[in-house]
């Protein structure tokens, strides 16, 4: 009856003292410090990424409001683009700017808009259109594969200190030839934070990865649609100065 008290008051001792987050940290295995320690930095990074995406779209998405209010408006797209100047602010105007600077550049060089002339001038401004949406999407998708990869990635980097606290559990068995909880809880305690922790870095990533994906696609497939459209007025004015 004494030693069942005695092992009682060891276990809740153990429970009370070194189950906490921190002190399992501290007693933990080098390595496992390692993977918890990288996995805490992917899921703070991760969080960074997401909140910036977050606030970045909702600001590309009223640039876009605006410049597609003065765009549509009826005004001149010659005095837009002098508005504009050389650093547009956003990828609307971006792609705006470049297909400008274009149609510019031929009109400089005196060139003729004839049969042939318009057809590679055309073929020009989409080409430095698609070029300029790629450009500005890599600056939006930028980090995104870092998402993916903590998300694909964190339960496995988690799952191997898991192995490697359980690993350490069993040794402590074999150590101390002794299998009650006292010595049995610390190593498995461990095993299980560093599961944890690789789920919680892995559960926000995937979840910021697969909304951000949705929204930076569904922008970008409003950029091209209006590179589509500016395309179509631009073909409209080339086929009326032949």
């Amino acid at each position: 009856m004494e030693n069942a008290t005695v092992d009682a008051a060891a276990i809740a001792d153990v429970a009370h003292h070194s189950l906490s987050i921190w002190s399992l940290f501290l007693q933990a295995d080098i390595v496992v410090k390692i993977v918890l320690l990288l996995l805490l930095a992917a899921s703070f990074w991760s969080w960074a990424i997401i909140f910036d995406k977050v606030i970045r779209l909702r600001r590309l998405r009223r640039e876009a409001d605006r410049f597609e209010e003065t765009f549509w408006s009826g005004g001149s797209l010659d005095q837009l683009y002098d508005r504009i100047g050389d650093e547009p602010a956003d990828p609307f105007a971006a792609v705006f700017a470049a297909a400008m600077r274009e149609w510019r550049r031929f009109t400089r060089r005196g060139g003729q808009v004839g049969e042939d002339g318009g057809h590679a001038l055309k073929e020009r401004i989409e080409r430095v259109m698609g070029i300029a949406i790629g450009r500005e999407m890599d600056r939006l998708e930028r980090h995104m594969i870092f998402l993916a990869s903590v998300g694909s990635s964190a339960p496995f980097v988690g799952l191997f200190g898991t192995v490697w606290g359980i690993m350490n559990a069993f040794t402590s068995i074999a150590g101390s030839a002794n299998t009650s909880l006292a010595v049995v809880a610390p190593g498995i305690a461990e095993a299980l934070f560093a599961t944890a922790f690789g789920l919680v870095a892995a559960i926000p990533a995937t979840l910021g990865f697969n909304k951000l994906n949705n929204d930076v696609g569904r922008y970008g497939q409003r950029l091209e649609a209006f590179s589509g459209e500016f395309t179509a007025i631009l073909s409209r004015q080339i086929e009326e100065a032949r």
